[in-house]
């Protein structure tokens, strides 16, 4: 049994990255894996190979938990976005480029366009490097079905695949030149970071104050974090920069240093693409203990409100009417 925990234990990145990416939660990924160590328990003679055993088991499992998940995220309150991952615990130096590609928000919300079965092919053949064989034994179909699905699943992903800068240095450079802006409340100096046609869009599920639609071009989406931004700071709010699913990002914190959301940057030519948050709380508690949104939303509102009784005859900065923080914090 030693061994064989040993054996799990090394796999473990391993199977928690592919259950991810055909999910997309943090959560049911963990619940994949640890439902395969049970099965893996269970099994009286050991397989000959247990990677190959145990990639097939957590597919097959993460495929009937996808099933059903896809139902509730017909009916999910507002744009549904993956749980925020800040460390991709497998690493493979032959297949980094596939790996980072596979893991930003980006990428598993087109994949969210591919069926279950699309999806798991289409994740252990382009991302995992897993041969037709091995492909075939773990979604239970034909070695030339699993050949079309590839097909299909991949000319899906080739018509909407995610473009982003290269260059990493570049990237992190420009995401902290955003988050320094943030951290000052330096609207003009954010606006400049932003591309004409930049979306600003949020992740609540209905349990926490979000944008109520997406934000779109840099006029809006400036007047927007103008609005906000200047408000977090006096409520203890901040920006602690992270990489996000392989892009640069941040999780915000409130006064005493509890999660209130994640903030993740798609750059594109220079300039910030998308801005996405996720504040829906269910999807935040892997990251720490998680911040009340709307105690926050609240003493957003009461600085607001004393900033325009303090100064006669000003409207006190309000962005559109309905507008949204990044942070999701209602107007």
């Amino acid at each position: 049994m030693r061994r064989r925990t040993e054996e799990f234990e090394e796999l473990r990145p391993l199977l928690f990255s592919i259950a991810y990416r055909i999910l997309g939660s943090v959560t049911e990924a963990e619940d994949a894996v640890q439902e395969t160590w049970l099965r893996y328990e269970g099994v009286e003679e050991r397989p000959r190979s247990p990677k190959a055993y145990l990639s097939a088991v957590v597919t097959r499992l993460s495929v009937d938990v996808l099933r059903s998940a896809r139902m509730r995220r017909e009916a999910y309150v507002g744009p549904w976005f993956p749980e925020p991952l800040l460390t991709d615990p497998y690493e493979d130096p032959q297949r980094s480029a596939e790996l980072a590609d596979s893991l930003s928000m980006a990428a598993l919300l087109l994949l969210e366009r591919l069926s279950p079965l699309e999806r798991a092919v289409f994740v252990l053949r382009e991302v995992f490097g897993f041969g037709f064989p091995e492909i075939a034994s773990a979604v239970g179909r034909s070695e030339a079905a699993c050949r079309q699905l590839a097909v299909r699943a991949r000319r899906h992903m080739d018509e909407g695949r995610p473009r982003f800068d290269a260059d990493r240095a570049e990237r992190e450079e420009l995401a902290g030149r955003f988050f320094d802006a943030f951290r000052e409340g330096d609207v003009d100096g954010l606006r400049e970071l932003l591309a004409a046609d930049v979306t600003m869009v949020g992740d609540g599920g209905g349990k926490a104050p979000q944008l109520a639609k997406p934000v779109l071009g840099v006029d809006n989406v400036a007047r927007v974090l103008g609005a906000f931004i200047p408000l977090l700071g006096p409520v203890g709010v901040v920006a602690e920069p992270r990489e996000v699913n392989g892009q640069p990002g941040a999780v915000l914190r409130d006064a005493h240093g509890k999660v209130l959301g994640a903030l993740v940057l798609e750059v594109l030519g220079g300039r910030i693409q998308t801005v996405r948050s996720v504040v829906n709380p269910d999807k935040l508690a892997h990251l720490g203990p998680v911040a009340d949104a709307w105690a926050v939303k609240r003493a957003v509102q009461e600085v607001r409100h004393a900033g325009r009784t303090g100064r006669a005859g000003r409207a006190g900065g309000e962005g559109p009417a309905g507008g949204e923080g990044p942070a999701g914090g209602e107007g």
